[in-house]
């Protein structure tokens, strides 16, 4: 397995490990010896390998700061070798059922008997030669399962880490088999970086702490709070309360994080506890655990892992001493990269320091799309450029949406469902369309924030849900020139069927900003976006303005007879995400040729749309929405980031480590594609599908305009729904929901 260890983790290693020479000085840690917190990576890299694996160690190493800790939970086998495996159950997160299928037990733990397959039933040499690991967590690949065999605290000492945490976590079910873990632990060579022990065993800490030579710490890891320990018989949350008992046995304590910062019933944060400072006016260290991207906490934290991360490492009152987590390279860029940088300058855009960081319908991540809510919270993230979808009322009124269709962002299907239709123009499915409603019916639906990914239970802020009122595009405008964005862009789509409706929404667009000024503005830049080249020329006469062809489709490249066509009428083209990635089964397989293709005929390019969820992000970004910011910037060089979370994106470029021309020491890298897919066993994954096709002029080349019309508009095909469009969609969305429920049952166990 180590001949497979890949050369990009290897560089990886050797940037990750440079000297800081230019690293900033920052404010002095609220930790209790005022150093950085630790980052602990729990069973290595688990987020991305199965846990306690080769990889999952090597690569935590590889990818965090130089003085990561690595975290084994330890087991016992038969023959009283030590194991680093998560949970007791090994059949939970390996293949040995397969391998050994009649050799499943049924034991007494705590008060529960328990069935499955222990490493007290199996010798080291039946482990070590027989038994791989798989992923536990249907959320994670599962790509690596059968390939590598479980790995021993042996194993993990020779790879040299700077220091090693042990977790003793069944002490007394190994009593009860005739191993001693203490025995273990005491017996283990002098030169093994064992710096920490936990257990949430008070008995097991109280006896090995006074046994112990050298500098190792002993934690308490307390469970949950209604969770009883078997010598006190106290619940953990009655413990915490009384720290100068955990004085006499600990140097410090490993807790949920809810102990820090609690939760209200719909998942929001409320204020710390005094713990942190509490226990640190004792002299106790204090670590929080069960950290994981991709795993939903709090929705304050809008689905961006450093945000939570920043909560317990760099606020006011007070800074963890360390975090126990899946993905200890986010825990690292956290640390190292984004804490006490909220003061920070933005980097400039000129000379492509950076990228435009672009809103899709404002903050719409946060805020019902298109609202004031989601346009000021953009503006107060630091957006660079605020947009504006134009749609048209059924009265000539134009107004900013994310949709023609009011029944993916508004409540329109509880009041106007006898204004359902299917427009074929517009999309292939039935919707209540802005066009066939007045603008005072519109002003009275309200808006209705839906994440792409609330089937399965990745729901976005629901506190605001219908939060917001929508803004015409003459309010819009009038927002904008008094914030501090340094840009508009509209959007414009349907011009030739509206034209058909006897709305002509360019001349509307073009009225508006006129009589806004933007026509003579200097200072805001204004960029106007459209699929349709015709209404793209018919801002010609505005040389200030910036043209913008969106690209909805997946392309590969694009032909130099198409690049060609483009710059008669466009300055940029903004394009999908995997228009410029090369993906196979969620990981990164290549980059395309499409930047450079159009950078070479000085075409601007926009990438998008940017959205936080873990599921929304390729495996090689590592559940790290801030990896694939780096990613489109540093390796791709895009000109603009069109996002759903500003705020995610500014407070990367506010970071040291957006500048990857700094000598730093640790610095949030941009994915390697290939390098991880490298590591996937020979046909683990499905044949890759063939390259997305190429643009050519007919794709970008559409007819002139017609005239807005005056008579009677076409008939629409009224339809209640469409049945097949529905069960298709109902089957997706269950099939997802009971994906869902499955990873966040097992997540909810770390």
């Amino acid at each position: 397995m180590g001949g497979r260890y890949p050369h990009m983790l290897l560089i990886l290693l050797f940037l990750h490990g440079t000297n800081a020479a230019l690293d900033a000085p920052v404010p002095k840690w609220q930790t209790l010896e005022g150093r950085p917190p630790l980052v602990i990576a729990h069973a290595g890299f688990s987020g991305l390998f199965p846990d306690s694996s080769q990889l999952a160690y090597q690569v935590a190493m590889a990818t965090s700061l130089h003085d990561v800790i690595l975290h084994c939970d330890l087991q016992l086998s038969s023959d009283a070798i030590g194991f680093c495996k998560t949970g007791l159950r090994l059949d939970k997160s390996t293949l040995i059922a397969e391998i050994f299928p009649k050799r499943d037990k049924t034991y007494k733990v705590g008060a529960e008997d328990v069935h499955g397959w222990f490493s007290v039933d199996f010798t080291a040499d039946e482990l070590s030669h027989n038994v791989t690991l798989m992923q536990s967590i249907f959320s994670r690949p599962s790509t690596f399962d059968g390939s590598m065999g479980m790995y021993t605290l042996d194993d993990v000492a020779e790879l040299r880490p700077q220091q090693i945490w042990v977790n003793v976590e069944f002490d007394s079910f190994f009593k009860d088999h005739k191993l001693s873990t203490e025995d273990y632990l005491l017996g283990l060579p002098k030169e093994y970086p064992i710096t920490y022990i936990s257990s949430p065993d008070i008995s097991f800490l109280e006896s090995i702490s006074g046994k112990l030579k050298g500098k190792t710490k002993i934690i308490l890891r307390c469970l949950y709070e209604n969770v009883t320990e078997t010598t006190v018989k106290k619940k953990y949350g009655e413990i915490v309360k009384d720290l100068k008992s955990i004085k006499a046995f600990a140097s410090g304590i490993m807790v949920p994080r809810n102990y820090i910062w609690p939760l209200n019933h719909e998942q929001y944060l409320l204020p710390p506890t005094s713990l942190v400072k509490d226990a640190h006016a004792l002299g106790l260290e204090v670590y929080a655990a069960g950290f994981a991207n991709d795993v939903f906490t709090s929705y304050n934290y809008s689905y961006d892992p450093a945000t939570e991360y920043l909560q317990f490492i760099d606020n006011s009152d007070f800074c963890v001493d360390g975090v126990l987590t899946d993905f200890p390279p986010t825990a690292s860029g956290a640390i190292a990269c984004l804490a006490h940088t909220k003061g920070n300058v933005l980097r400039p855009t000129d000379d492509g320091e950076r990228p435009f960081i672009i809103t899709h319908n404002g903050a719409s991540g946060v805020f019902p799309g298109c609202t004031d809510l989601a346009y000021q919270q953009a503006v107060k993230d630091g957006a660079d450029i605020i947009d504006c979808p134009v749609r048209m009322s059924k009265d000539g009124v134009a107004f900013c949406l994310a949709s023609a269709d009011l029944t993916s962002s508004t409540t329109a299907a509880t009041t106007f469902m006898t204004k359902v239709v299917t427009i074929n123009e517009i999309q292939n499915k039935s919707g209540i369309f802005s066009f066939d409603l007045s603008w005072s019916e519109i002003q009275s639906v309200k808006p209705d924030l839906i994440g792409p990914y609330a089937p399965v239970g990745l729901k976005r802020n629901p506190a605001v849900k219908n939060a917001g009122k929508f803004l015409t595009l003459t309010e819009f405008l009038d927002f904008a020139k008094t914030s501090n964005v340094s840009g508009i862009m509209i959007e414009i789509e349907h011009a030739s069927y509206l034209a058909t409706r006897g709305l002509g929404v360019v001349d509307a667009v073009t009225k508006s900003l006129v009589n806004a000024s933007y026509d003579k503005e200097d200072k805001q830049h204004v960029l106007i976006q459209s699929d349709d080249s015709s209404v793209l020329s018919a801002f010609k006469n505005f040389p200030t303005f910036q043209r913008v062809l969106v690209v909805h489709s997946v392309i590969s490249d694009a032909s130099k007879p198409s690049i060609d066509e483009i710059k008669e009428f466009a300055h940029a083209v903004s394009v999908t995400r995997t228009s410029l990635v090369e993906v196979n089964g969620f990981f990164l397989t290549g980059f395309t040729n499409l930047v450079e293709r159009l950078h070479a005929a000085n075409i601007s390019v926009y990438a998008g749309v940017l959205k936080n969820e873990f599921m929304n992000l390729g495996f090689d970004y590592w559940a790290d929405p801030m990896m694939e910011i780096a990613t489109y910037s540093a390796s791709l060089a895009v000109d603009g980031l069109v996002t759903e979370f500003p705020a995610t994106a500014i407070a990367y470029f506010k970071s040291p480590c957006s500048d990857l021309t700094l000598n730093l020491s640790y610095t949030i890298l941009p994915a390697e594609p290939g390098s991880l897919v490298s590591q996937v066993p020979p046909g683990a994954l499905p044949p890759a599908l063939p390259p997305a096709p190429v643009l050519e002029p007919a794709d970008v080349l559409d007819p002139p305009l017609p005239p807005v019309s005056v008579s009677s508009p076409p008939e629409a095909t009224p339809k209640a729904a469409d049945d097949s469009a529905s069960a298709a969609s109902s089957n997706v969305s269950n099939y997802l929901l009971v994906v869902g429920i499955a990873a966040f049952l097992s997540l909810s166990f770390h």
